[in-house]
């Protein structure tokens, strides 16, 4: 009785496919870098900063700097509603405690907005 061996690893059909494909994916990866299509991507920058908001006594909406690595990076806090807003410039450390004057029950939704050192603008804290 006598075995057949097939001593070939790649069908030719196989071979130019898989010779064409990876020549296909090497351009592509090459006209990336060639054409500058890699250097147009821009790196978001989130920041670490928490803010605490709340009531005081008279019903006005108060905001504390509660925490966060980037808060003296902080140059103004802005806070808006659907019809005003207000900004407030300063050096800005964990603890500081600002009021509003805005009553919680009559301004709506209320978005606070810090800006920061490098021009960013990131939404803080919002009272409903």
């Amino acid at each position: 009785m006598k075995f057949m061996t097939n001593e070939e690893g790649v069908s030719p059909v196989i071979g130019v496919i898989l010779m064409v494909a990876i020549t296909v994916i090497l351009a592509a990866v090459i006209s990336v870098f060639v054409f500058g299509l890699a250097g147009d991507l821009e790196s978001s920058s989130q920041k670490d900063v928490t803010i605490k908001t709340g009531t005081n006594d008279d019903g006005e909406i108060t905001f504390t700097i509660f925490a966060g690595k980037n808060v003296e990076q902080i140059t103004d806090i802005a806070w808006a509603n659907s019809t005003q807003n207000e900004t407030l410039t300063g050096n800005f450390t964990i603890g500081y405690i600002n009021t509003t004057g805005w009553s919680k029950d009559a301004s709506g939704t209320v978005t606070f907005t810090a800006e920061f050192t490098d021009g960013s603008k990131q939404i803080v804290a919002s009272v409903p």
